[in-house]
């Protein structure tokens, strides 16, 4: 089921033919603009006044059968509103034995938190988890916590490079800077944007219906980005209402340098 959450439309063809269009930090808030929350701090006033050109990434690792997820998937769509945050919710598998198979899962995504496990110094995964800017975690997205992580991120601006879309919307420059020590990669994720419902039948959370924000549909590695500006294709086989969140990440300790979203068509 799909909550009542209405996008922005952005028209390519309307946007002028030069190289490189839609500001990262501009569609980024616009997109992910489906909550609020009350008396926003004085970092996150700074960031409604003027949006930093390097968004903060955060990545929820939920999953459908584990009991303390809803909780915490309601925590972190009170934080997807906020300006300058792309909000992205990963359903993960490794709950699927306690008798609900989650309906957004893939292994993929499990994966994808498990390459965070060295870089964070964890001893294993667990879930719910919100990682941010690929650079720290916040087990159970417990929302003083998760705040100030994302109001410390959006203070540690680092010059990165510049992502923007082409006017066709088939590709997605990245532009020049210094590339982390192992290199980096440019990593496309088709996420559903808005919340979403699901009611749970089985397992731990039986006869509830649990809400999830963002929620991520596929994971695709366009290229590696060795600090010189580049062209990379884009996913070409998204559904109607799915955007793009194009990340510029390190290899070696998963840092995200940069990120942008392509609103859906």
């Amino acid at each position: 089921m799909s909550g009542a959450f209405s996008p922005p439309v952005i028209n390519l063809s309307a946007m002028r033919a030069r190289g490189w269009i839609i500001p990262a930090a501009a569609l980024a808030a616009a997109l992910v603009a489906a909550g609020s929350v009350a008396q926003p701090s004085s970092a996150r006033a700074a960031r409604e006044t003027a949006p930093p050109s390097e968004p903060v990434v955060i990545e929820l690792f939920t999953a459908q059968g584990c009991a303390g997820c809803p909780e915490a998937n309601a925590r972190f769509e009170s934080v997807a509103g906020e300006p300058g945050v792309i909000a992205l919710t990963y359903a993960v598998d490794y709950w699927d034995y306690l008798g609900w198979e989650d309906t957004f899962a893939r292994p993929e995504f499990a994966q994808r938190q498990r390459a965070y496990r060295k870089p964070l110094r964890l001893r294993d995964v667990a879930t719910p988890q919100v990682v941010i800017d690929g650079r720290r975690q916040v087990v159970g997205a417990q929302a003083p916590a998760l705040q100030s992580a994302i109001d410390e991120e959006a203070a540690r601006r680092v010059f990165p490079p510049e992502i923007e879309f082409r006017a066709g919307g088939d590709r997605v420059g990245v532009g020049s800077g210094r590339a982390p020590a192992g290199g980096a990669e440019v990593v496309a994720v088709t996420f559903t944007p808005g919340p979403q419902e699901v009611v749970i039948a089985r397992g731990d959370n039986r006869g509830r219906t649990v809400r999830h924000m963002n929620v991520v549909r596929s994971v695709r590695t366009l290229g590696e980005w060795t600090g010189r500006p580049a062209l990379y294709a884009l996913p070409g086989a998204r559904e109607p209402g799915q955007a793009v969140a194009i990340l510029v990440q390190a290899k070696d300790d998963r840092r995200i340098l940069n990120g942008a979203v392509l609103a859906p068509r």
